[in-house]
């Protein structure tokens, strides 16, 4: 492995598009949702025919008001100024939970009230109640699921990636991927050495990191992090930052991950030479980093790719997907990218994708270019994941030179 020349000058054809009208409008949804997110399953569970006792409505009624009220506080305690954990777990914890009771309010206060009514069952008082149990029952249910689905280690995720400018010697070459480890307020050091003991039984040739390791400052969660000083590769560990290191002094993460034995790749790329073949492996700040304020912190893909052969294949790291626009104008092969966590809660993928070109897996852009997106490896914020399961990540990468043998 062997390293090129850092280069620190602007990339001035690196300009975000205009927003749009509904990215404007996005604005305003942090004013709003809270009060929808726990206005409608008040409204749906209690307050649409069910007739409860007075005692049940008003005390139902006192704890979403409660909910609305101390949600936004505990949060803002919890990941503003202040960083105090114990908000922000209660304050996390319940966003994830009135947004699972907000979305099957939705579905089944419509769905199966329809279905119910169609069927005939009962009159308008016993639809409504069973409404209201099926929707707490389902929602009980996928919260337990949920944080048992946050909290294990994830799956690998194994898949061969097929580059058609990759060397017959680099082919079979394994990059295993981690992202989004997000270590916060609740404790995952057992976790993180957990994931590290799995990424180092695969055995990799390449091991990357794509940001946003934790929610905190280095000095903070150096103890969750730790772990990462001991995951092993045959040729190099590699990390880019990601938006949540500018939010909590990304210099101190890149000066930690040095410390753990990661090579940051901030606009720069290194060589993976293996049977007479090489591949560029370049890596850039996240697209917030300039708008961070810190010297020095941009992402520059020209000067990351800066004195690479272009006749190479290069595998780029990128914390958004979105920065795919950019990578295939380049003529990138490979962009590894996190993110998105697939959405993390369903159905949230669907305000993902209005932000970011994919949301998960392996995709097509340009004449060359792939993208994988990975589900991220931790959860950010709710301790919950529901149908977006994390993953770690074994990619495979393979010639068309290979022979039919191998």
């Amino acid at each position: 492995m062997t390293e090129a020349s850092d280069t620190r000058t602007a990339d001035s054809a690196a300009h975000e598009g205009p927003r749009g009208g509904l990215q404007r409008l996005m604005r305003y949804i942090p004013l709003v949702a809270p009060v929808l997110l726990w206005a409608v399953p008040c409204w749906v569970l209690l307050h649409t025919g069910q007739r409860w006792p007075l005692p049940v409505t008003l005390i139902g009624t006192t704890l979403f008001v409660l909910g609305l009220i101390g949600m936004p506080l505990a949060m803002a305690r919890g990941h503003g100024r202040r960083q105090q954990d114990r908000a922000a777990i209660v304050g996390d914890t319940l966003l994830g939970s009135i947004w699972i009771l907000f979305t099957w309010s939705v579905l089944l206060g419509v769905l199966l009230r329809l279905a119910l009514t169609v069927a005939g069952v009962g009159d308008g008082q016993d639809r409504a109640r069973i409404v209201t149990w099926a929707v707490l029952g389902v929602t009980a249910v996928l919260l337990a699921w949920g944080y048992a689905e946050a909290r294990r280690v994830p799956r690998v995720r194994r898949l061969d990636v097929e580059l058609p400018r990759l060397g017959a010697g680099l082919d079979g070459t394994r990059v295993a991927l981690i992202t989004d480890t997000h270590y916060g307020p609740l404790d995952r050091a057992r976790w993180s050495a957990r994931v590290c003991e799995t990424v180092n039984s695969l055995e990799a040739d390449l091991v990357c990191h794509t940001g946003d390791i934790a929610d905190g400052t280095a000095e903070r969660r150096r103890a969750q992090a730790a772990p990462l000083g001991t995951v092993q590769a045959t040729r190099a560990r590699v990390y880019v930052t990601g938006n949540h290191e500018y939010y909590s002094e990304a210099q101190g993460w890149v000066d930690l991950m040095d410390e753990l034995g990661w090579e940051p790749l901030r606009n720069r790329h290194l060589l993976l030479e293996r049977g007479g073949d090489s591949l560029v492996v370049a890596g850039v700040d996240d697209v917030t980093a300039e708008s961070s304020g810190l010297a020095g912190h941009r992402a520059h893909l020209a000067g990351a790719l800066d004195g690479a052969d272009p006749d190479l294949p290069v595998l780029l790291l990128a914390h958004q997907p979105k920065f795919i626009h950019r990578a295939a104008a380049h003529g990138i092969d490979l962009q590894l990218s996190g993110h998105t966590h697939g959405g993390q809660i369903w159905p949230f993928h669907y305000l993902v994708r209005l932000d970011q070109p994919a949301v998960a897996g392996l995709s097509h852009h340009g004449t060359r270019t792939l993208l994988y997106t990975s589900r991220g490896t931790g959860f950010w914020g709710p301790p919950f994941r529901v149908f977006a399961p994390s993953e770690i990540t074994l990619l495979v990468l393979r010639s068309p030179q290979r022979s039919t043998s191998s």
